[in-house]
């Protein structure tokens, strides 16, 4: 896949028409990008609250590597990148809706609470008796499956076809299967099919890593552009390398596969990849009940390296300067919206935020929104 290096010259000038979210950026322009082609459009619009079910994974990015270059230059807007309030931004888009968690019951597996289920949704399950139950004294205890359904296996068996028989209800069905444990590491009661997570609730685990360069005393960020035909997020931003987990593979194996799959990286640069910590957030959207937790990976890369997406979920890459990739974030909806949470945990740890900017802590703190267990 095609990879290149964005320099950025201070003295380039940018073209950009629409930059509605920005104030500073009313009126519209036309200049050249560094890449000598004039760039029409740039989206920054917010994503949509919860315009439908399925709008937190919908997001599409309708921009230009020759966009992001515009509006990463340091000169493009005259904002303090001291100011931490859009970086709160981009973290309250993953934290939604903790004002609508009455409207969920607890789905509980051998007394455990695994997930919540919607009101709504829960509806829909009343209709497979043999799989699930629902207290008749207190419909508030929650849902849990049926006494029959002993094994692990003979629940994955029974909610999955379930899930297959409630066809669109559940979008964008991926034969991945997620282990449902009430806390990472306990004991896996059944797996779920991955899209149907949110819909059920469970925990969901995945790893996200900073691909990153040194060359002198700066820093670089290896950052994909999704495929246009990815059925969630196309075309945005990404991390170099990222991924669910999966029933069944450990964080540190899971991280080395997916850096084959989506970078070219061998395994014998990718195991250098160095954990860092975690973020979580809590998201409700419609039925979904997003409670996410990321494991953080940091991999320094030699300059030599140049990925190549081998699974065909990523259009391009290029090598930014941190400092940019901290504007477009800022100053853009343009990135994968989880992503921003592990690069703003990134800038944290390589001291581009630092306690002299107010809201220092809140900010750190709000990394962990979600239930980080």
């Amino acid at each position: 896949m095609a990879s290149d290096i964005l320099l950025l010259s201070p003295k380039i000038r940018l073209s950009f028409t629409s930059l509605r979210t920005l104030a500073s950026l009313t009126s519209s322009c036309s200049h050249t990008t560094p890449f000598g082609c004039r760039s029409t459009h740039i989206i920054t619009t917010k994503p949509n609250s919860r315009s439908s079910s399925t709008s937190a994974t919908t997001g599409t990015g309708t921009f230009t590597w020759n966009d992001v270059a515009g509006i990463s230059q340091p000169e493009t807007v005259s904002d303090d990148p001291s100011d931490l309030k859009a970086y709160f931004d981009k973290i309250r888009i993953c934290s939604r809706g903790s004002d609508l968690q009455s409207e969920f019951v607890p789905f509980v597996i051998e007394d455990q609470i695994v997930g919540y289920i919607h009101n709504g949704f829960a509806g829909h399950l009343r209709k497979f008796q043999d799989v699930f139950t629902f207290p008749l004294d207190n419909p508030s205890n929650g849902v849990t499956l049926h006494k029959l359904l002993r094994t692990p296996d003979d629940r994955t068996t029974a909610v999955g076809e379930v899930i297959k028989s409630l066809g669109e209800l559940i979008p964008g069905l991926r034969n991945e299967l997620y282990p449902v444990t009430s806390s990472f590491g306990s004991r896996i009661f059944f797996s779920l099919e991955r899209a149907a997570a949110p819909y059920f609730g469970i925990k969901a685990y995945g790893v996200h890593m900073n691909g990153y360069v040194e060359k002198g005393d700066q820093k670089f960020l290896w950052i994909g552009k999704r495929s246009p035909v990815k059925q969630t997020y196309p075309g945005m931003l990404d991390h170099l390398v990222a991924g669910g987990l999966p029933h069944g593979i450990a964080c540190g194996e899971n991280i080395v596969k997916e850096c084959e799959e989506e970078a070219g990286i061998p395994r014998s640069i990718a195991s250098g990849a160095t954990p860092v910590g975690a973020v979580s957030y809590m998201d409700i959207d419609g039925y979904r009940y997003k409670r996410d937790v990321v494991f953080c990976y940091d991999l320094k890369l030699p300059e030599s390296f140049i990925p190549n997406n081998e699974d065909g979920e990523v259009e391009s890459f290029k090598l930014i300067p941190v400092e940019h990739v901290a504007n477009v974030i800022r100053r853009t909806y343009f990135f994968k919206p989880n992503c921003c949470l592990v690069i703003i945990d990134f800038l944290f740890r390589h001291g581009y935020i630092n306690p002299e900017c107010f809201g220092y802590l809140d900010l750190l703190q709000s990394l962990k929104s979600g239930d980080c267990s």
